[in-house]
């Protein structure tokens, strides 16, 4: 799908009382859904024909893992408490604005509602709020670093 086209659709969800758009094309599929701020997040990434290709790339990483569980065993103990995973895809940011103080750091004590950061996806920020009152025991993505639809970001106990 084309970037402007996709740019006009998000503007058109915007701006209108629409509250979730989905198109499917030849060339994949898009879903866009307003977020409770009145800015629209797309919430799926435009799945390509390549589709099969990819899917069985994960199907071969999933059961690698599985074949060698011995590494797994010496890792050390797997984090305990809720994960608040990625919404889209994007570039993450603990702030505002790069001399601004982060929204949260390890310790932090967050409410649910809270905004924790900021993931940036075609041009448009959007804040990302905490799902779950308690406080911050692990920040798992750098500042600036690309996060994947799913992927975790924080670790709330």
């Amino acid at each position: 799908m084309d970037l402007r086209k996709l740019k006009t659709l998000i503007d058109l969800v915007s701006e209108s009382n629409v509250s979730e758009l989905e198109i499917t094309e030849a060339e994949g599929k898009v879903r866009i859904v307003k977020g409770p701020v009145g800015s629209p997040v797309a919430v799926a990434a435009p799945v390509m024909v390549a589709a099969p290709v990819a899917a069985a790339t994960v199907s071969a990483a999933v059961s690698a893992p599985a074949a060698d569980p011995a590494p797994a065993a010496l890792e050390p103990s797997a984090p305990t408490g809720h994960v608040v995973k990625s919404p889209m895809v994007g570039t993450f940011y603990t702030a505002s604005s790069p001399d601004a103080k982060p929204f949260v750091q390890v310790g932090s004590v967050v409410k649910q509602g809270e905004t924790i950061c900021i993931i940036e996806a075609m041009k448009i920020l959007n804040e990302i709020e905490a799902d779950k009152s308690g406080t911050v025991t692990r920040i798992l993505v750098d500042n600036g670093q690309a996060v994947e639809y799913g992927q975790p970001m924080f670790m709330i106990e």
